[in-house]
């Protein structure tokens, strides 16, 4: 024990002399040819060194030398991987990254990869703000008087499966303490709302916009109306663990669960309505650009919430996607996954 302490003191005191002396590279010599060097390239990680259980580490690091195939073996140029405690108080069981209990004398255990995912992980939370590229992929549909106009059987009434709603975000994460951060930034989303049947015609008359039914003998596959809008959003945050940052599916994570709502508005940037059908066995495509009387602005709320490197979100158009008087009072909602 009180090597250990003696140890510790000698690593922080000669860390910090170099620290002072803008070097960036220490070694303790400690016997007749063994020795430590440290790489320091942060002055605030003398904060965190200051917490360590240096007696708990170095026993580990020393049972886990004898116990291998001595220094001229496996053990000889082994990187040894320790979390950063995240109080003064260290756990002795748990501080240690083992590489879940392996053999330590054969070459195979020692995953190279796993060493480097740890490091970015740890190099990716040390930061209060982060960037990333967020995808959100859902289906759209909207809402008249509270209720899907499914039930009034009106022509605008969508199809839900093939009303996609896509989107591309350029977000940054801003960390506000241990368990709150906020999701901010902008992009651009595409609303598709494709009707439920397929002879549905968007009609753009002086006075608004109409749906009806196409009354040509033709054999209609598809018919839908399309808006382009650009985008941008706030959404606070809140974690009920410390590591709360959002990851891809492909990236392996250890994210907590994380629930937020927050505004968001848009400008329409390009609209238009879109028929498919077939004449004489040939397809036939009508696509009319127009604004049909939708609102240039959309403005709403946005509920989000995931654990590990999937996230789910809801958004609800608080104003209506038609102008006043121009078209149904219908508000656009969106359910979808954040990839």
């Amino acid at each position: 024990m009180k090597k250990g302490i003696l140890l510790a003191a000698l690593l922080l005191t000669q860390i910090a002399t170099m620290m002072a002396q803008q070097a960036d590279t220490v070694t303790v010599e400690l016997a007749r040819t063994s020795k430590v060097v440290f790489t320091i390239e942060d002055k605030r990680d003398l904060e965190q060194l200051k917490h360590y259980d240096f007696n708990a580490l170095f026993d580990d690091i020393l049972s886990k030398l004898a116990s291998g195939d001595t220094l001229s073996g496996h053990l000889a140029d082994t990187t040894w991987m320790y979390d950063a405690p995240e109080s003064a108080e260290s756990d002795d069981d748990d501080d240690w990254e083992d590489n879940d209990d392996a053999d330590w004398g054969d070459d195979d255990d020692w995953d190279e990869e796993d060493d480097w995912d740890h490091d970015d992980d740890c190099e990716h939370m040390d930061r209060k703000v982060w960037h990333s590229m967020n995808f959100d992929f859902g289906i759209n549909n909207y809402l008249e008087n509270g209720a899907f106009p499914d039930y009034s059987g009106a022509q605008y009434t969508v199809r839900p499966w093939g009303s996609w709603y896509v989107g591309i975000n350029s977000i940054l994460h801003t960390d506000f303490g241990e368990k709150f951060f906020v999701e901010w930034g902008f992009g651009v989303s595409w609303y598709n709302f494709k009707f439920q049947d397929d002879r549905t015609r968007v009609n753009d008359t002086p006075t608004g916009v109409t749906f009806t039914e196409d009354p040509r003998p033709f054999s209609f596959d598809k018919s839908k109306l399309e808006a382009t809008y650009l985008n941008v959003s706030i959404i606070p945050m809140y974690s009920f663990g410390s590591n709360h940052h959002h990851s891809q599916w492909w990236h392996h994570g250890h994210d907590s669960f994380r629930i937020g709502i927050g505004p968001y508005a848009g400008y329409r940037i390009e609209s238009h309505s879109k028929q498919v059908y077939n004449v004489n066995g040939d397809q036939e495509v009508d696509k009319e650009k127009d604004n049909f009387y939708l609102n240039n602005f959309r403005y709403g709320l946005k509920l989000q919430m995931g654990t590990q490197g999937i996230e789910f979100f809801t958004a609800y158009d608080l104003n209506p996607l038609f102008a006043k008087g121009k078209g149904p009072d219908l508000h656009a909602i969106t359910f979808g996954i954040v990839f």
